[in-house]
């Protein structure tokens, strides 16, 4: 899902380290097996969603960024599940996803917090997205406010959480071993 980044390090566009970062999480999902790509672009964002799509992936224009939207977009495709993932965890590891994912077997929704900080990392559901679903900001939703909209609580499964890059002390966590995030390396190394 693509959305404004909160913070930007000194000296790099803004543009650019959104591009990044998103691209990084785009590259990450799409070699993912099982799992289809896509790109949920809020009004004003095609531009950056064709320039970090690969090709034949599908873009889909939702008018906020809201998770519901993006979720809508895929049922209407005839997807019976779906993950969103914030545009800013670069180096997030695949296994990630799959936890997001993995308790949609029994439970209706998963979302996966942001380590450090508000928001949620991402959010898993089994589509059609049911009716008590509220709609979804990434940035300043909770855990909390899904199990509250939920019928049952245990409706709403936890993944473990990852952290987000929005801000200086979330950039010195970056592992350098760790293999991926190539655009956002490039951006800080340069």
């Amino acid at each position: 899902m693509l959305q404004p980044v909160s913070w930007c390090p000194p000296g790099i566009d803004p543009y650019a380290w959104r591009t990044a970062l998103a691209e990084d999480v785009v590259d990450l999902v799409n070699v993912l097996a099982e799992a289809d790509a896509a790109i949920a672009a809020p009004a004003g964002d095609r531009a950056l969603a064709d320039t970090i799509a690969w090709p034949t992936m599908t873009v889909y224009d939702v008018p906020a960024p809201d998770v519901r939207a993006a979720f809508e977009a895929a049922a209407h495709d005839g997807y019976d599940q779906a993950a969103v993932l914030a545009p800013d965890a670069p180096d997030l590891p695949g296994l990630q996803v799959g936890k997001l994912l993995r308790p949609l077997t029994t439970r209706t929704v998963a979302v996966a917090p942001a380590n450090g900080g508000d928001g949620l990392l991402g959010v898993a559901c089994r589509l059609p997205a049911p009716a008590w679903l509220p709609p979804i900001n990434l940035d300043t939703a909770s855990i909390g406010e899904l199990r509250s909209a939920a019928p049952r609580p245990a409706d709403v499964a936890t993944a473990p959480g990852w952290r987000r890059l929005r801000g200086p002390a979330d950039v010195t966590t970056l592992d350098l071993a760790v293999e991926g995030w190539e655009a956002t390396r490039a951006l800080l190394s340069a």
